[in-house]
């Protein structure tokens, strides 16, 4: 059901899209679809927005409707608000010289072909006619989507100039189509990539985000790495290459290529498991020792601390940075789940990350050595867990130990916990035989004691 619902609420944006580009049309101006959704429909994909250019100006376009946002009017953008869609309206532009490499110093209004010859790549450069229904394409952009290439539009040089952050979107749009970077576009990447330094730390982490969490994220890491902007961003994932690991355990190479595969296994991840998965070994390089065999003792401890200062480098929320810690610190703890007690398994279980964790944890074993029984072990429990009706009142409460003698503190934080686990475990079934244990096994403190 979820699946026709993002299909008719697709079909019904796009609808609304082609109302916004009809009603433009009707008062004399010249509208198209813009951009990715035209590559997406010449791929047959469906589209999830859709951008639309125009002859009209800012002003002219927020009096045709009732609902706008001058997002950037002075770049000409308008955002349209119908209903639950949002559309960008843009002002078929070309822009002068970008002085701080994100902004253009100044838009000239101007015609289709001039705006799509400042745009970054052929791919995304394309024009939709509703009218004629005919694709417009001034830059050979459907021969390139044909050959399945990620081409700059002119040099680009000039086009990574303009805007840094170019170098990292050619790397998303390349994996998120399968689609091979241009060889001339490519060396531009190589040969700039210290140049991405200049763009905003937010900006930068919010294409990670996009990257990390879309299809293909283990062939961009690939793609970070060779073009140099791995290094440049994250030095730290780039030192897991060539970090040995054992073979009984990781068959399948170094750590970076266990990260790497990790991360194409990964499937529409939030974007806390997607940096939690790249960074869930991240301490292994500075953690390495080699005796009996290699092992990276303390890796999920260390790993945490250097998980929170790269994100709190990224600008990372607090929030975000906290749980993505919390999850590599538990990534080891799996190994142990079948020895543990039922009261303290039920506890690991009913942690907020433990969902996320556990599938962590599979595509981990589908990384290495492929053991998925720790993986169907806790399913089978968490299923169980799940399962139950809610849970009852606690067997003791405080206000029962301080009628038996027990006085608040730290110690009657832990009877409650020790009556609860006895409860738990069938060794006392009602609150008297509970208070009876705890009493033999947890006396009341004395001034003595």
């Amino acid at each position: 059901m979820k699946i026709f619902g993002r299909f008719f609420k697709k079909e019904r944006k796009r609808m609304v899209a082609e109302a916004i580009i009809k009603r433009l049309n009707s008062r004399g101006f010249i509208a198209y679809f813009a951009g990715g959704c035209v590559r997406d429909m010449i791929m047959k994909r469906k589209p999830d927005d859709y951008d639309i250019a125009t002859s009209a100006r800012p002003d002219e376009t927020r009096r045709l409707f009732a609902k706008t946002l001058a997002i950037g009017q002075q770049f000409g953008v308008i955002l349209i608000l119908e209903g639950p869609f949002e559309f960008e309206v843009a002002t078929f532009r070309r822009e002068g010289p970008y002085l701080d490499g994100r902004h253009p110093t100044n838009v000239r209004f101007t015609d289709a072909r001039e705006d799509a010859l400042r745009r970054d790549f052929t791919v995304n450069a394309l024009f939709y006619d509703l009218r004629q229904r005919e694709v417009i394409d001034y830059v050979d952009g459907q021969k390139d989507i044909e050959q399945k290439l990620i081409r700059s539009v002119g040099s680009p040089y000039k086009r990574f100039e303009e805007d840094k952050l170019r170098m990292l979107r050619a790397v998303r749009f390349s994996c998120k189509l399968d689609f091979q970077i241009e060889p001339e576009t490519y060396q531009a990447i190589q040969d700039t990539c210290a140049a991405i330094h200049q763009v905003s730390i937010e900006r930068i982490r919010d294409e990670l985000i996009k990257i990390c969490t879309s299809h293909g994220a283990g062939r961009a890491l690939e793609l970070l790495l060779e073009t140099g902007l791995l290094k440049e961003l994250l030095p730290e994932v780039c030192a897991l290459k060539g970090v040995e690991q054992p073979r009984e355990f990781h068959p399948e190479g170094d750590v970076f290529e266990h990260t790497r595969r990790m991360m194409d296994l990964l499937e529409n991840p939030n974007p806390v498991l997607a940096f939690a998965t790249l960074l869930h070994d991240i301490a292994k390089p500075a953690t390495f020792q080699q005796s009996d065999r290699i092992r990276f003792n303390e890796h999920d401890k260390r790993g945490a601390e250097m998980a929170e200062h790269i994100l709190r480098r990224l600008r990372f929320s607090n929030r975000d940075i906290e749980t993505v810690s919390i999850m590599i610190a538990n990534h080891m703890r799996f190994m142990h789940v079948k020895q543990m007690k039922p009261t303290r398994l039920e506890h690991f279980m009913l942690r907020p990350t433990f969902p996320d964790e556990l599938v962590m944890h599979r595509i981990d074993c589908l990384a290495s050595h492929g053991d998925l029984s720790v993986f169907e072990f806790l399913t089978e429990k968490y299923k169980e867990l799940q399962a139950r009706p809610p849970a009852a009142p606690p067997v003791l409460s405080g206000r029962d130990l301080l009628g038996a003698g027990y006085t608040q503190g730290p110690y009657m934080g832990e009877v409650l916990r020790q009556a609860e686990e006895a409860y738990l475990e069938g060794i006392v079934q009602t609150k008297e035989e509970a208070l009876r244990w705890v009493k033999e096994h947890f006396p009341p403190l004395t001034n003595d004691t």
